[in-house]
């Protein structure tokens, strides 16, 4: 089966549930794990003759986002009924933007293969969020929890402009980072609170009509949407190819193996009946608003690796890794106002505090690990008291661990670093005798097992011998 004729057209929508304390139109609480049913109240609910009020934080936070994608930041909005019948939506419909989405057109910049390519937003708009049915509980019967309806939602909807699932994986990663960046969103795929439709169609390369669309619904991790579509286009291309036709619909993907599988067929249109909330007030937003909020955003992580880049020197690749998390990079920040050896201080980030990060599934807001601490830890190791091995392996964890200043811990697991010639001498002697086959090996030719010598020596010294005068005197016995 040839599949290099076709190409996949993909667009995305991607639904961020907003770190706001209450609903979008009530004071319910959003906290995620509470009991079923109980963060509701008679709005949740849709009681009649109750009043909705629209949560102020959350248009904040729809202006914020739209800034930073370079959207139309629109004036005059409205919040629509969009009416169909779910179990987990008491009043019947849903309140969301219909012609007025807050936010018109905008990009996200991604990378693939060093290449950067803009993915362009058709819009981002606000709506609430429904309910969640539960379909494992119970043999017969389908459960409601309502705690979610009624939590505000950010919804970006792209163009159909994304050709793979690489550059699908990419934008939602670049939405994810984006949202927690400026803290609107804690990007939780799997309590749901960032949420990824896939539409998805193919169609010849080099022709411009889109092809029929089949919506995936609800992936639950960045990882599987790659996955999602990768075996949605599969099965689209294999169906064709067998003489079929793709039809319209909606699918849900299964991880366990690998394939997606029809939940209903769509017709081509909607008619949700869409009409202006009348219980609900227009809101307009000044210029004077938006320029207020714009001052408030942090810089972005795109603009914060050029910075890095320019005053620090540091390459694309440690510039990039710095700014995956805002975290992360506030500590890089934080640091170097006790040092100025930039490389040393990101080398110990990237490197072994990052890994202790990802082991024991913690931020770096919950070690004990102050900025002015690695600064003092870079600062022996440039002094030559200890070397980076010793430092990021013995005196890290516990630095870490129990905030010790990083010399105490040295002079306390007598790791401090000699100098002193003979006592190295001794210790490379001891290597050299021990390894006279090596040596033999070495003065025929192979001088690349002189890092074989020097690891031993560290290994004896117990990380003790600066390795400058190691290298000096191993060279100099070996080449004797």
């Amino acid at each position: 089966m040839d599949t290099s004729k076709y190409e996949a057209v993909i667009g995305l929508e991607v639904h961020a549930q907003l770190q706001t304390n209450t609903k979008l139109f009530c004071g319910d609480s959003i906290a995620f794990g509470a009991e079923p049913n109980t963060h509701v109240s008679p709005i949740t609910l849709g009681h009649p003759g109750t009043l909705p009020k629209t949560n102020s934080k959350s248009i904040d936070f729809a202006v914020m986002l739209g800034l930073a994608c370079n959207c139309e930041i629109v004036s005059k909005n409205y919040f629509a009924r969009k009416n169909y019948f779910y179990p987990d939506l008491p009043k019947g419909y849903q309140i969301s933007q219909h012609t007025t989405p807050i936010c018109k057109g905008g990009v996200v910049p991604i990378k693939i293969d060093g290449t950067q390519k803009n993915i362009q937003l058709n819009r981002i708009h606000i709506e609430e969020d429904a309910g969640k049915s539960i379909h494992d509980l119970y043999e017969t019967d389908t459960c409601i929890d309502l705690n979610r309806a009624g939590t505000p939602l950010l919804e970006f909807v792209t163009e159909p402009c994304i050709h793979s699932s690489d550059e699908a994986f990419q934008y939602v990663t670049e939405i994810r980072k984006l949202v927690r960046w400026i803290g609107v969103c804690d990007g939780n795929m799997e309590e749901g609170s960032l949420r990824c439709d896939a539409n998805v169609s193919i169609r010849l390369k080099g022709e411009t009509k889109l092809g029929t669309k089949v919506e995936v619904k609800n992936v639950n991790s960045i990882r599987n949407v790659k996955r999602a579509i990768d075996a949605e286009i599969k099965r689209m291309i294999e169906l064709v190819e067998n003489g079929g036709a793709v039809v319209q619909q909606t699918r849900s993907y299964d991880v366990n193996t690998d394939t997606t599988s029809s939940i209903r067929d769509k017709e081509d249109a909607n008619d949700y009946r869409y009409f202006a909330d009348p219980d609900l007030t227009p809101f307009n937003l000044s210029q004077e608003y938006i320029s207020n909020i714009k001052s408030s955003l942090p810089t972005l992580p795109n603009d914060l690796a050029i910075q890095y880049k320019q005053e620090f020197g540091l390459n694309d690749y440690d510039a990039s890794l710095l700014c995956d998390d805002k975290s992360i990079a506030d500590f890089f920040n934080a640091t170097t106002k006790f040092s100025t050896n930039y490389k040393a201080i990101t080398n110990f980030i990237v490197g072994p505090i990052k890994q202790y990060l990802n082991e024991n599934n913690l931020s770096i807001d919950e070690i004990n690990l102050n900025p002015n601490t690695l600064a003092e830890l870079v600062k022996i190791i440039d002094e030559g008291k200890v070397n980076f091995s010793v430092a990021s392996t013995k005196i890290l964890p516990i630095v870490i661990t129990e905030n010790k200043n990083p010399l105490q811990v040295a002079e306390e697991l007598n790791l401090l670093q000699t100098n002193d010639s003979n006592e190295i001498e001794g210790w490379v002697n001891t290597v050299i005798e021990s390894m006279p086959e090596k040596v033999i090996e070495y003065r025929k030719g192979k001088k690349g097992l002189i890092g074989l010598f020097i690891g031993e020596v560290k290994k004896i010294s117990k990380g003790k011998a600066d390795p400058k005068i190691v290298t000096e005197l191993l060279t100099q016995k070996l080449n004797s």
